[in-house]
């Protein structure tokens, strides 16, 4: 690795050594219709929804015999909310009666489940399974391309390919975190608070 991801790697360290997920889940299909949920949403108002959900529908036979309006009605807080509750019942629906009962491992078993794209699948994999992924959301994205990583016109997928090349696969699933620890908390998309970080000799925003 180089000097500068050496630089990221250790003021990531040093700011951010706990960085994990925010969402809160404690069955598997819990997360991944968390996962779900969050795409355009923040995940402190996602949790706010699933806390109601998943206190009101304990089992997924119990979310599976609920209707789609009663879906709709739990989650209508967060955008896109209709296509979600559709979402949501599909993912319970194939999950019970293709792959009994159980959210599977496998990245294109997941990625068949509706609504799931390769970024939930990655977030998945990574936070129940502890596969080795390197997610890219819209933090990731954005301190991805301040940094130079990559290019400010590379696609999410590329993002991710370029960041498994520059950083050694035992620390993907940690630096997925710190990236949004990152993003979410210091390196905003407006007014980024570049006074205090340590890496804006190589940031590219910064030096604009």
């Amino acid at each position: 690795m180089s000097k500068k991801t050496d630089l990221i790697l250790d003021y990531f360290n040093e700011l951010l050594p706990n960085a994990k997920c925010e969402l809160n889940y404690s069955k598997d299909y819990e997360l991944i219709i968390a996962v779900m949920l969050s795409a355009q949403c923040t995940d402190k108002k996602v949790n706010k929804v699933t806390a109601n959900l998943f206190s009101k529908y304990k089992s997924l036979d119990e979310l599976e015999k609920c209707s789609l309006n009663d879906i709709e009605n739990e989650i209508k807080t967060l955008g896109l909310y209709q296509n979600k509750a559709k979402y949501l019942k599909g993912i319970v629906h194939d999950l019970i009666y293709r792959f009994n009962y159980k959210v599977p491992e496998n990245k294109k078993d997941l990625m068949s489940l509706p609504g799931v794209g390769n970024k939930t699948a990655n977030v998945v994999r990574i936070e129940f399974f502890k596969d080795p992924e390197f997610p890219v959301d819209t933090h990731v994205e954005r301190v991805s391309k301040r940094l130079g990583l990559c290019s400010n016109n590379d696609s999410v997928m590329v993002v991710e390919e370029k960041l498994k090349k520059t950083f050694d696969k035992d620390l993907w699933i940690k630096l997925h975190h710190q990236f949004i620890f990152f993003g979410r908390y210091h390196c905003f998309a407006r007014n980024p608070d570049c006074e205090h970080c340590k890496l804006k000799t190589i940031c590219t925003y910064y030096k604009k």
